[in-house]
C-alpha cells in the first residue's frame, strides 16, 4: 500500500495538487495539520482515503487534534505536534504513540522533514516537512511517501518538489 504524507500547506495548495499529480495513485493521503481551510477542497478533490488533523493555524476547524488509525497492519497516531514540543525533539510524541499502541507517529509543525526510528520502543516518528513554507536548509517543499511491502513492512522516503 502507498500513502502520501503532507503537512503545513497553510492554504497554499498549488504544490499539494502538483504532488498529487506527480506521485500518481495512492491508497491514502495523510495531512498533519495547518491546512488553513483547505480540508473541504481536499475531501472533494481526492479519490482515496484521507486522514487530517488540525494544526495551530487551523482556527475554527472541525478536525480533531489527533487521529489514531490503521494502515496495512500498522497503527498510526497522527497529530500536528505543536502541543507536544516537537521543536525540542520527538520523545514526548514517541511515548504518546507507545501509550496509544501506535508503531508510527506522524507530525508536522516544524516545517522540516524527518524520519526517526526509536529502536527501544519500535516506533517511527516521521514529519513530511512543508509543501508551502519549508524551513530546512535549501528551503525545498517536501513530502513523504509511506509504502508497505508484501510482508507489511513499512518504508518512508522524503521527496522534494
Amino acid at each position: 500500500m502507498k500513502a502520501l504524507i503532507v503537512s503545513d500547506t497553510h492554504g497554499y495548495d498549488k504544490n499539494f495538487y502538483e504532488v498529487i499529480e506527480k506521485v500518481g495513485p495512492v491508497d491514502m493521503v495523510i495531512h498533519a495539520g495547518d491546512l488553513s481551510g483547505s480540508e473541504r477542497d481536499f475531501r472533494r478533490e481526492l479519490n482515496c482515503a484521507l486522514m487530517m488533523v488540525t494544526g495551530n493555524n487551523d482556527w475554527g476547524s472541525m478536525l480533531k487534534q489527533e487521529e489514531l488509525f490503521e494502515f496495512d497492519g500498522h497503527t498510526i497516531l497522527l497529530t500536528h505536534g505543536h502541543r507536544d514540543g516537537v521543536y525540542y525533539g520527538t520523545d514526548r510524541l514517541i511515548y504518546k504513540a507507545s501509550e496509544k499502541g501506535a508503531d508510527i507517529v506522524i507530525y508536522g509543525h516544524t516545517h522540516v522533514p524527518a524520519i526517526e526510528y526509536d529502536e527501544e520502543l519500535g516506533i517511527w516518528a516521521v514529519n513530511p516537512g512543508s509543501l508551502s513554507l519549508p524551513r530546512q536548509n535549501g528551503h525545498q517543499a517536501s513530502y513523504l511517501i509511506m509504502e508497505t511491502d508484501a510482508s507489511s513492512e513499512v518504508h518512508f522516503t522524503v521527496n522534494y518538489l
